[in-house]
């Protein structure tokens, strides 16, 4: 199984940060994602929505997913996302036999992507600094949404920003 090569990988993350920017402005959670088919066409892309529709399962991932329609397979299609899927969207990725998943960041959260890989998803992680800095910078400024979007409670906070 091949997936797209570095260059195509990077073209199809900038549609997925499109995607969360297009959150962040709507005041939501900067978490953008673009569902590709095995030939390179865009079937569906999204953004979370958690906040702006007050929907706990309306992920980026979910949303891409959603906007791409019913398929008859997903065999050989590319879910693109800007940040490391939680286990939700992870398991939305097994069930349904998304081929693989590329990253444009898991250093600010490391959700899925290796048990993802354990079970045959190939993973591509392009380190985007771009990626990095959108969700630093969310997480500094929202620290409570960031928390409640990835299922922690907020007496977690200093832990995870280097207070505690």
């Amino acid at each position: 199984m091949t997936g797209p090569g570095t260059t195509r990988a990077r073209e199809w993350l900038a549609t997925a940060v499109a995607e969360a920017r297009a959150g962040l402005a709507e005041g939501g959670v900067p978490i953008g994602a673009a569902l590709y088919g095995a030939d390179g066409t865009l079937l569906g892309r999204g953004h979370n929505r958690r906040v702006q529709d007050g929907d706990p399962s309306l992920h980026a991932e979910t949303a891409a997913f959603r906007a791409a329609g019913r398929q008859r397979s997903y065999r050989g299609t590319t879910m693109v996302t800007t940040l490391s899927p939680c286990w939700y969207c992870s398991g939305l990725v097994r069930q349904f036999g998304i081929s693989r998943v590329v990253i444009g960041e898991a250093e600010t959260f490391h959700g899925g992507h290796d048990w993802l890989a354990e079970h045959g998803v190939e993973i591509m992680l392009l380190d985007a600094a771009e990626c990095v800095a959108l969700m630093r910078e969310f997480i500094a400024r929202s620290p409570e949404l960031w928390h409640e979007d990835i299922g922690e409670d907020i007496g977690d906070i200093g832990q995870d920003i280097g207070e505690g």
